[in-house]
């Protein structure tokens, strides 16, 4: 039983610094005790037995006061603090283990499937990595990122309001309203995609929303395509039939796109360009017998994502070609992440290849990795000469009308 003596108020600063040195998880010989008052130096003297009363910072011998109290209570300091206070923790083991749940958090963000698949998010996770977790907090950063990596699994969006589309992913409709975290970490990822500068303004945040196909207009969001006739497909595939038995591009919106339902296809193959010269040279070249395409213009809107995933639904294996160089890359695995599409001659080899016939041109810009071949930014960034598809259309024609039907 602890003595009343003992619980005196001019002992609490002396059992407050011992609980919290006997907290701290490693061996502890000494205590530092202070500032003490005139009535707490007294107490503290009597208590050890001193000549003389101590200053009103003191030293304590950890040893001493057990041996002290001993005698006093049959108690030693640790049995104390512990009825006075509370628990001992093992401060030292906590941070071990928050430092440990914080490396995994981060090895869990760099390896995540959104992440490895379009490589330029990498740095968007080293500047979550750098902000540190929030509120100190593991496991509640870990479920900020979760929800915003299945956000951008999510997108594009077609054509969808920002609110139902926080609705439909996340099941709260302002969960990406301006200000909050969550939308502030999908625009980060966005920018990064995208390689823009962060939005700074109200409007930036609603242009870059819509290159993420929220709140899209219907109308004037459009695809080009040429060569396919699909079955079914209601006005779109009459469209795409009807421009392909004239030798026309057809130009799908995305609100018939969205009305299109399933279609079914005759062919095993689509080819995906990035650049409509391309698709404007294989209609002038093979007119009704182009093979079946859709061209991205660049980087695809949500109306050109629906496309091909109508197509890929329909089984058609999607092969893409873009631009080599930086942004050709980073267009080339968000359409391989988001379509399932596979890539089309776009190996470092074939990069090589091209650059023995076209040794000038343009410089690449920014490079991210490439998820289907580890060989090719390192490639890009050794040679510093992009490689526009444009150069290339000529043999990737010829491949492609080779290998249709």
């Amino acid at each position: 039983m602890l003595p009343d003596g003992l619980r005196r108020a001019e002992f609490a600063p002396l059992w407050q610094a011992v609980h919290d040195r006997l907290c701290s998880g490693r061996p502890v010989n000494r205590v530092r005790v202070g500032p003490l008052d005139r009535a707490q130096r007294e107490a503290l003297a009597d208590l050890l037995g001193m000549d003389r009363l101590p200053a009103d910072h003191v030293t304590v011998s950890l040893s001493r006061l057990d041996v002290v109290l001993g005698q006093v209570c049959g108690m030693d300091s640790r049995g104390i603090v512990e009825e006075l206070i509370g628990p001992l923790e093992n401060r030292a083991l906590q941070r071990q283990r928050a430092q440990q749940q914080r490396a995994a958090l981060w090895d869990w963000l760099a390896e995540h499937p959104v992440v490895t698949a379009q490589p330029a998010l990498r740095e968007w996770a080293e500047q979550v990595r750098r902000g540190g977790v929030i509120g100190g907090s593991p496991a509640a950063t870990g479920e900020s990122l979760d929800a915003a990596l299945h956000v951008l699994s999510r997108l594009p969006a077609a054509g969808t309001p920002l609110p139902s589309f926080a609705g439909d992913v996340l099941g709260d409709p302002h969960a990406l309203d301006a200000g909050r975290r969550l939308s502030g970490l999908v625009l980060r990822a966005l920018a990064e995609i995208y390689d823009v500068a962060l939005p700074a303004s109200a409007e930036q945040r609603r242009e870059l929303w819509r290159r993420a196909g929220i709140d899209e207009d219907e109308l004037s969001t459009v695809v080009l395509t040429a060569g396919v006739q699909p079955i079914g497909g209601r006005l779109c595939g009459e469209i795409m039939r009807s421009c392909t038995d004239s030798g026309h591009v057809a130009v799908l919106t995305l609100a018939q796109l969205r009305d299109a339902g399933r279609i079914a296809l005759g062919v095993h193959e689509v080819w995906v360009v990035e650049n409509p010269s391309v698709l404007a040279l294989a209609l002038r070249r093979f007119g009704r017998t182009c093979p079946p395409m859709v061209c991205t213009s660049g980087w695809p809107n949500s109306a050109g994502i629906l496309l091909l995933r109508l197509l890929s639904g329909a089984g058609a294996t999607l092969r893409y070609h873009g631009d080599f160089d930086g942004e050709g890359v980073r267009i080339a695995a968000y359409v391989l992440a988001k379509t399932r599409a596979v890539p089309w001659r776009m190996s470092a080899a074939d990069y090589l290849a091209a650059l023995d016939r076209y040794p000038s041109g343009p410089g690449v810009g920014r490079v991210t990795e490439a998820p289907w071949d580890a060989a090719l930014a390192p490639a890009l960034r050794d040679n510093r000469v992009a490689v526009p598809q444009e150069r290339l259309a000529d043999a990737l024609l010829d491949e492609a009308v080779w290998r249709s039907p």
